[in-house]
């Protein structure tokens, strides 16, 4: 396997925007893929591949290579260089790569893959964290399933298309999909592939959408004609799905803090053909006061640590913080406390997470049962969802219902 000059100076261009810039790995490596238009699939895969990979596998590298930060670029080259010798590659006569110590690079892999942390490449405070709230078996079986490649997974809009539908024109495409009985709106690609340039994502025929997070919807149980608010939508994968599920009948009250995040649904909403959504920016209590006890379904998709999917933001694990786990527990209590209030009696809500903490999640839906809020409030069922036991992202659902 040879290594590519242009193709390796954009990973490592990359990588040092991202360890010291904090810059975000999804949106460097979209910048890095536009960079030059003669690359082909296998150019773009390797650049892509690569600087996931190296963010990834940051602290393991960073130890074999004994570099510490800040990173300059030196030291990028030299954690470079630990995964090509790892991956099998020949390092090239370049003066990069220059008394690369590969035999001695193969033998620390080998040491530190006998220490969690390292094998595992988190840092400390998140793997004692892990320990703490999971126990020492069930953490080490997550967290190595949070280090495996994410799949594609598309959830089908069926305002527009069916799931056999959409599987036979993938298929005409030579992209093969498979259908889980138990994820009735999901399409998994058996192999990579940028489905974003196809007709059909254009058309509005599907989402990029993980299982996981595809059951948080159809958990809401919403049927059309209702008025649901989903008070957290963001970009809106959840509000599309809902959308889909109401057929378009009745009322979405999508709510979002950032103006740009309600832009990027809007245009998603158009290409899905969802047009029963109200887009509302969340400017102070008054805004939810004006709702109160006016939605037959309330969805809460909480702010969260994000550690139930690390396999697709390998970087947040570098940008996480422990104090910023207890501020959004805090924050999480609050927004329960006071969306809550927006469902009529008789309602459903869902609050849900892509975390794996269980502080997070079932401890705080205790803790809102217990408050003079939840006391109007009848648990009904939960859902919790690890990487290791799915295959799928790391999720938390429960559903609630007003009495």
């Amino acid at each position: 396997m040879r290594l590519h000059r242009n193709l390796v100076f954009t990973v490592i261009d990359s990588i040092l925007a991202i360890f010291n810039d904090g810059e975000y790995a999804d949106k460097m490596v979209a910048r890095a893929l536009k960079k030059d238009k003669r690359w082909g699939s296998a150019d773009r895969k390797f650049v892509a591949e690569t600087i996931y990979e190296i963010v990834r596998w940051r602290r393991l590298y960073a130890e074999i290579a004994e570099v510490k930060d800040p990173i300059n670029r030196d030291d990028a080259w030299r954690i470079f260089a630990v995964w090509a010798v790892l991956r099998g590659y020949t390092l090239p006569d370049w003066k990069y790569f220059e008394n690369t110590p590969e035999r001695r690079i193969k033998g620390r892999f080998d040491e530190l893959s006998k220490i969690r942390k390292f094998k595992e490449s988190i840092p400390d405070w998140i793997d004692e964290l892990g320990v703490k709230e999971l126990g020492e078996e069930k953490w080490t079986k997550e967290i190595a399933a949070q280090n495996k490649q994410a799949s594609v997974i598309l959830r089908v809009n069926t305002l527009k298309t069916t799931r056999q539908k959409l599987y036979g024109i993938l298929m005409d495409l030579d992209i093969e999909t498979i259908m889980p009985e138990e994820y009735p709106d999901a399409l998994i690609l058996k192999e990579r592939a940028n489905v974003f340039l196809t007709d059909a994502f254009k058309e509005g025929l599907f989402e990029v959408q993980d299982a996981s997070s595809q059951l948080v919807a159809r958990l809401l149980d919403v049927k059309p004609g209702m008025r649901v608010v989903d008070t957290c939508a963001g970009a809106g994968g959840k509000t599309l799905h809902i959308a889909s599920l109401m057929e378009n009948k009745g009322q979405i009250i999508a709510m979002d803090i950032y103006e740009s995040k309600q832009k990027q649904l809007k245009i998603r909403a158009k290409r899905n053909g969802a047009f029963n959504i109200e887009y509302r920016i969340i400017e102070g209590t008054k805004t939810i006061k004006k709702l109160h006890d006016k939605a037959d379904r309330v969805l809460i998709d909480a702010p969260c640590s994000g550690l139930g999917v690390l396999k697709r933001n390998p970087d947040s694990k570098w940008k996480l913080r422990p104090e910023f786990i207890e501020e959004i527990k805090e924050v999480q209590a609050q927004v329960l406390q006071d969306y809550s209030k927006i469902l009529k009696s008789g309602g459903k809500l869902v609050y849900a997470t892509c975390s794996v903490l269980p502080s997070e999640n079932e401890k705080q839906i205790e803790k809102f049962l217990n408050s003079e809020a939840g006391k109007d409030f009848k648990f009904i069922e939960d859902h919790k969802i690890l990487a290791s036991e799915s295959g799928f992202d790391g999720f938390y659902m429960a559903l609630l219902e007003k009495k």
